[in-house]
């Protein structure tokens, strides 16, 4: 018995390291997204350009991201999931290089849709590796290592670009071993590009595309390796044989319904993904230095704000994982659109109060720490509540036959709100930023009425009920 209790432990410790080398797919995600927060200064003051062309560069790289989701799963197939894994990683380091020594916006541009390419792929590739290794036992736990490995990333990135500010005199501007720190913000990501490399290159394929390519015996060695030589290896292959045969692929026609060409619950995943990208949160992790800045925050400081920020969405995620079973996906939902309707609402009379003498801009209190306690109260209900359970209901609301083409349809949709938030914040923040936030606050409500009215509950029922 105490030997069966130790092999199973050893299992379950093997498990959880190629889920976590898997997830550093999603720290990526998180930390090449979010590295541009601290640059957006530098680039604005480096190439001498206005609010319209740095939206353009920061958000040109989430429609690469949109590509590369696309993308994934066909690569994915046909590859297999570890080595599209080994291709995000490359694109990765590869992009981190030219983001880090652009001759021009154009070229920067450039570099910008290669990295979102990657962070595309990784945002697909990895959920997928995980719920097909681990054992279904552990699916859901593990599975929350993606989500907590983008908001890791997102907190380092921060944590690197306030360090690289800091050792450049609080200027991104200044230069730094012969480069601007900007450059080497942008350019730092290439370290954990190589790691994610060096872990996909010893962590096994995935026993599905094993059995798909008719790897049969290397199947049987993961089967083992994951879930224990005790285990009916046999009829764990038959099950995934089955599965495959029986599984058709589905295509967009497959969507087609009476609601505006789609089918109800098509539109209700395209409208969540749209809401959780329409209430602004990645302004924060995006824009978040300049906004700062924009009110009279210096940059060093800024940075430190950004950082804080990514603290608290760490802290929100852990909450999200620790309730989303226990109170449900439904509640956790409206508890954070009345959150962040209120956070956005007070944010936005906070900055209302900003007072500007030439190029000095200055917040008076307690309008000031309003404003950053609000903005923290922002984050903190985003991450407890739409920054996971989105995920979660996008994986389970869809029926069977449609799951996959859905929610890739979801998704680009969830990549493509996010591209239109993040080119327009520059603009609509140097025209009028109180009401900007007063717009992602009227966002906010009104998720709250869409979640009241068409989101059912799916804790504790089985996939195969979804219709």
């Amino acid at each position: 018995m105490a030997r069966s209790e130790h092999v199973r432990q050893e299992n379950i410790g093997h498990v959880v390291f190629i889920t976590a080398a898997a997830a550093i797919g999603g720290f990526l995600f998180g930390y090449d997204s979010s590295v541009i927060n601290g640059a957006v200064t530098g680039i604005r003051h480096h190439f001498q350009v206005g609010a319209v062309e740095t939206g353009f560069v920061v958000a040109i790289a989430l429609l690469g991201s949109a590509a590369g989701a696309w993308l994934a799963g066909g690569v994915a197939d046909r590859w297999g999931r570890v080595r599209t894994m080994q291709l995000a990683a490359g694109l990765f380091a590869v992009s981190s290089i030219g983001q880090m020594l652009p001759f021009a916006l154009w070229d920067l541009a450039f570099w910008r849709v290669l990295a979102g390419v990657a962070i595309g792929m990784a945002s697909v590739i990895g959920p997928a590796y995980i719920a097909e290794v681990a054992p279904p036992a552990y699916r859901g736990r593990l599975g929350s290592f993606q989500q907590l490995a983008i908001v890791l990333g997102i907190a380092v990135s921060q944590l690197v670009n306030y360090m690289i500010a800091r050792l450049a005199g609080g200027n991104v501007n200044n230069e730094l071993w012969g480069l601007q720190a900007w450059q080497w913000m942008l350019g730092a990501c290439v370290v954990p590009a190589l790691l994610y490399l060096l872990f996909a290159s010893v962590i096994p394929e995935s026993p599905r595309f094993l059995v798909a390519v008719g790897r049969t015996e290397a199947a049987k060695r993961v089967l083992a390796e994951v879930e224990g030589e005790s285990a009916d290896l046999d009829t764990r292959l038959e099950e995934i044989r089955s599965v495959l045969r029986t599984e058709e692929r589905t295509h967009l026609r497959d969507l087609r319904g009476p609601a505006l060409g789609l089918l109800p619950i098509v539109w209700i995943g395209i409208v969540l993904s749209v809401f959780q990208q329409f209430v602004g949160i990645n302004v924060i992790f995006y824009y978040s230095s300049v906004l700062w800045q924009s009110v009279g925050v210096t940059q060093s400081n800024s940075l430190l704000i950004s950082f804080s920020s990514s603290v608290i969405n760490i802290i929100g995620t852990f909450i999200a994982i620790a309730l989303v079973d226990k109170l449900g996906r439904k509640p956790l939902l409206l508890i954070g659109s009345a959150g962040m309707a209120i956070s956005l609402g007070t944010a936005a009379w906070a900055f209302s109060a900003a007072e500007y003498a030439g190029q000095t801009v200055t917040m008076p209190d307690p309008q000031g720490a309003v404003a950053l306690i609000a903005a923290h109260t922002f984050v903190l209900f985003f991450a407890l509540s739409w920054g996971v359970v989105v995920w979660v209901l996008l994986g389970e609301m869809f029926p069977n036959r449609i799951r996959a083409v859905a929610l890739s349809v979801a998704a680009a949709a969830q990549w493509l709100a996010n591209w239109a938030i993040t080119v327009t914040f520059p603009s609509l923040a140097e025209w009028n930023l109180p009401l900007t936030y007063v717009m992602y606050a009227c966002f906010a409500a009104l998720s709250f009425v869409f979640v009241t009215r068409w989101i059912k509950e799916t804790r504790g029922r089985k996939l195969e009920e979804m219709g």
